[in-house]
């Protein structure tokens, strides 16, 4: 521990603010799980089979904020398997993962399955967030170069407005570390180690299959660079042959788990004579029948996705179960939820229209054409510099398509979990105008201030100084900005467990 602490201190300080933040989320969950009323809300509740024993008791009571609305599916996919026919909205690697580690568990007391798997989504989720905030890091210093901001902005990844769905039994932690490894692979120009675990992230979330315009985008820039060198035609045919040839295979292989978690879901409830090869409990049978879900190996009429040319599940179930599609959210009663995606779609948006302004001919030439200062090595650093153009365009359009086309509420945790800008530019803006993180070196300010406040240099033993609980332990002398910004943060943070873990409604 020592010596990761002397090689990279802020990797080490990212890691327990982490691990710390997470312990924090956890004991306030089961705080609030226990002064706060559960909220009976219209989500799926399956029902628990067998009488639990006191150590179950006390494991739901500690820990039972973590199952609640989405985390369900999860945990009763983990258990059961893919029994109901909209539990296949749900991607099975975090499930996968879920059930290995508590079947992994060393536990002598007798625990219900669902509270050994409890107990596994509260380690995972801890270790995944906290990988995710140190890949988020080498993401940062790679793309910004500018490792003070790379670092500010990690440490707002533990206090992520997102982070109830990092603790709870979500595949968002798991998603982030996979999707940020990845880009962080595919900046070293390790384009397999890159596509293997974009791969590994769709097989997480369905949105990582947008992940692939991150590999079409680092082919075709390496396409243009040699253009723009002028290399032979012969040369450039075979180059272009090549990286054509190595983007359709990565690609496949970022669909792949998709695509077989779908033909998976065909055979499993369109096939005939597919069974289960168990028996169906009769209560779970009881609750099919009155909230008319559709169970596998049942006989019944076959579902209508099966006779499509293309049977999709997953968008069969987000159609027909959650009624999601383009403007279909565009309604008076949803207003409120509207207004809780208002600060993560304003944060958003300001993102891109900043780096719009701040480089329009590198956008209108989509960063394919090399200016004359990255020629020169002297390229602009930081959120606005011409490596983070794609990363502003993967955001912008999962805002836009999140907006038009999602339940909204869930862009909080939709671009939390699957993007860094969110995270960057927040970063930005609290070093650009923020006096108290004002210092000399590679990260001054753009604006030329005289630099105030408490440097940033090492304090302890090889411990740097953590700016996020400097600017709140200031937090009467910072910026009404810089207020803003962290009221958004932290409120979301608290707000989600109080509230998420109580069955009230969240994003």
């Amino acid at each position: 521990m020592e010596r990761w602490s002397r090689a990279d201190p802020q990797l080490r300080e990212v890691v327990w603010f982490a691990l710390r933040c997470r312990a924090l989320a956890l004991l306030l969950q089961a705080v609030f799980n226990l002064l706060v009323p559960d909220h009976a809300a219209d989500a799926f509740s399956p029902p628990r089979l067998g009488p639990p024993g006191p150590w179950d008791a006390l494991v739901e009571r500690l820990l039972g904020g973590l199952g609640r609305w989405d985390a369900e599916h999860f945990l009763f996919i983990a258990e059961r398997g893919y029994l109901l026919e909209h539990n296949c909205a749900f991607l099975p690697l975090f499930p996968l993962g879920l059930r290995l580690l508590a079947g992994l568990l060393p536990c002598p007391l007798q625990l219900q399955p669902r509270s050994r798997l409890l107990l596994a989504a509260a380690l995972l989720n801890a270790l995944l967030s906290a990988l995710a905030a140190a890949a988020l890091l080498r993401l940062g210093r790679a793309v910004l170069r500018r490792p003070r901001q790379a670092f500010l902005a990690a440490l707002l990844f533990s206090l992520s407005p997102a982070g109830v769905f990092m603790a709870a039994a979500y595949s968002e932690s798991a998603f982030a570390v996979l999707a940020f490894s990845a880009m962080w692979q595919l900046e070293k120009g390790h384009g397999w180690r890159s596509g293997l675990l974009f791969a590994l992230a769709a097989a997480a979330r369905a949105n990582g299959l947008v992940n692939a315009g991150f590999v079409l985008y680092w082919c075709s820039k390496r396409l243009a660079l040699q253009l723009q060198r002028g290399a032979a035609f012969p040369v450039l045919w075979k180059r272009a042959l090549g990286l054509a040839s190595s983007a359709a295979l990565l690609c496949a292989l970022i669909f792949l788990p998709f695509v077989v978690f779908q033909y998976y879901a065909y055979v499993r409830f369109c096939e005939p004579g597919a069974g289960l090869g168990q028996a169906v409990p009769e209560p779970l049978l009881q609750l099919a029948r009155d909230k008319g879900y559709r169970v596998a190996g049942v006989a019944g009429a076959k579902p209508p996705w099966c006779s499509q040319r293309f049977p999709l599940v997953y968008s069969y179930i987000q159609d027909t179960y959650w009624n999601v599609g383009f403007l279909r959210y565009f309604e008076l009663r949803q207003i409120p939820n509207f207004l809780l995606a208002l600060p993560v779609t304003l944060l958003s948006s300001w993102a891109a229209w900043t780096y719009v302004s701040t480089n329009p001919r590198h956008c209108l030439t989509l960063g394919l054409e090399r200016s004359k200062s990255e020629e020169r090595g002297k390229a602009r650093d930081g959120f606005c510099g011409p490596a983070a153009f794609v990363y502003v365009v993967h955001s912008t359009a999962l805002l836009a398509f999140g907006f038009c086309c999602m339940h909204v509420q869930v862009l909080t945790r939709f671009l939390g979990s699957s993007s860094p800008i969110l995270y960057w530019f927040a970063a930005h803006l609290l070093q650009e105008h923020e006096p108290l993180l004002w210092s000399t070196g590679a990260d001054k300010p753009a604006s030329g201030k005289a630099l105030l406040g408490k440097s940033p240099s090492s304090c302890g033993k090889g411990t740097p100084d953590n700016p996020v609980v400097r600017l709140l332990l200031n937090w009467r002398s910072i910026t009404p900005l810089s207020k803003s910004i962290l009221g958004f943060f932290l409120g979301y943070w608290l707000l989600g467990l109080i509230l998420h873990c109580n069955f009230l409604p969240w994003t």
